[in-house]
């Protein structure tokens, strides 16, 4: 296999780390553009630690200083500051069962260019050589904006070490222990952050979407799974073992259906699109394949149809209130590709959860985001650009583990 050609220039230093660093420079590309006293106000951080930490970010062309001619004339002489978006470059690659989706972003996670690409083998060395094409794909398109690639975030679904870069297991890839950060570090010659799918949207949305400003708030997706990203005090948690927040695997019915878990009744057996799929042509007694068909006939009014989504907005529900119930969260915030049967059970998950929830519990924001695919993998550049701001080389952790394909 040809590796792709490296980053056009030597990988960028982010400025020496310090949590100050870190923290301010978070905060104005989520917040920005602030002054100097908004960005100490914000932080908790004297005037002196913030003056100190955005001076060597200014240096590095990491912020910029405006001049706000409005604020003098009010007399109010002080210059806000924001992230220069243009400064730099970020390629996220989201791998479904079927597709690699990649996006080039700037700095501030716009997407400047995205590419789809089939996926016709779901083998490791088959999705590697595919990744190494698009990346190369991407990097060619990234020539034209004069700045350098400085990370490449992969995003896939199942239990994923984001400290060692491996993908335990992914159960649509049909993958276990796959040391992808290490592969694709290898193959292409960019720093790599690898995490699990629906932690890197959580990480999108907690710094440029419907998170922003929250710091205890949940993701949930529908759709071909269930998952969960989590936000605890302003940290996207992903547990001891990197499985925090799989609410699809939460039973709420022993005796129901059998999960891809091993378990009976998880929220995933009775919500999933398989899982919803299945259940239809049981009642209809016709195999029903696809999601769309599926709306199409609950619409219609088919008998029995509209009862499954039914019994999955429940289930959503239950796991939503049991999520609420354990961590408390301001806001939970439902997205995936399933969204596009909501109408069928919003009424049951919202009911569900107010019956389920516990005390204040209910007063979680409870709300829909419609995001397409290119939104997933712009949450995998937004690891990226977290990685490269957080380590003190501008490079994620070296992947330990041993290649396996």
């Amino acid at each position: 296999m040809q590796s792709t050609s490296p980053p056009a220039s030597p990988p960028e230093v982010f400025p020496a780390q310090t949590p100050a660093v870190g923290q301010i420079f978070t905060t104005v590309l989520s917040h920005g553009p602030l002054t100097r006293a908004e960005v100490a106000e914000r932080t908790g951080l004297s005037a002196a630690a913030v003056t100190k930490a955005v001076r060597p970010l200014i240096g590095a062309g990491y912020l910029v200083e405006d001049v706000d001619e409005a604020r003098r004339a009010l007399g109010r002489p002080a210059n806000p500051v924001r992230v220069d978006a243009g400064r730099a470059l970020f390629v996220g690659i989201k791998a479904t069962g079927d597709e690699l989706i990649g996006v080039l972003t700037d700095l501030c996670c716009r997407i400047r260019v995205a590419r789809h690409l089939p996926l016709t083998d779901p083998a490791p060395a088959a999705v590697l050589a595919a990744l190494s094409e698009l990346v190369r794909e991407l990097l060619t398109e990234a020539e034209g904006f004069g700045v350098p690639v400085l990370g490449l975030g992969l995003a896939v679904s199942g239990d994923v070490d984001r400290a060692e870069g491996i993908v335990r297991y992914s159960p649509f890839l049909e993958w276990r222990e796959v040391a992808l950060g290490e592969l694709a570090g290898t193959a292409t010659g960019l720093p790599v952050t690898v995490e699990n799918d629906v932690r890197a949207l959580t990480v999108a949305e907690q710094w440029f979407g419907a998170g922003v400003g929250l710091s205890d708030f949940a993701l949930v997706t529908v759709g071909a799974g269930i998952g969960c990203g989590l936000v605890v005090h302003g940290e996207v948690v992903a547990g001891a073992h990197g499985v925090a927040g799989e609410i699809g695997h939460v039973s709420i019915d022993p005796a129901g259906p059998m999960c891809r878990c091993g378990n009976r009744g998880c929220v995933e057996a009775i919500a999933a699109d398989r899982a919803i799929l299945a259940r239809i042509g049981e009642t209809t007694g016709d195999a029903v394949t696809d999601p769309a068909e599926a709306v199409d006939l609950a619409r219609r009014g088919v008998p029995g149809v509209r009862e499954v989504y039914a019994a999955a907005g429940e289930a959503i529900g239950r796991g939503i209130a049991t999520l609420a119930n354990l961590f408390g969260p301001e806001r939970v915030i439902i997205s995936g590709e399933g969204l596009a049967a909501y109408d069928l059970f919003a009424d049951q998950i919202r009911d569900t959860f107010a019956a389920y929830a516990f005390g204040s519990a209910a007063r979680c924001d409870v709300q829909t985001r419609p995001l397409p695919f290119e939104e997933w993998a712009r949450g995998a550049a937004a690891t990226a650009i977290q990685s490269f701001i957080r380590s003190d080389t501008g490079q994620p952790r070296a992947n330990g583990a041993a290649a396996r394909l």
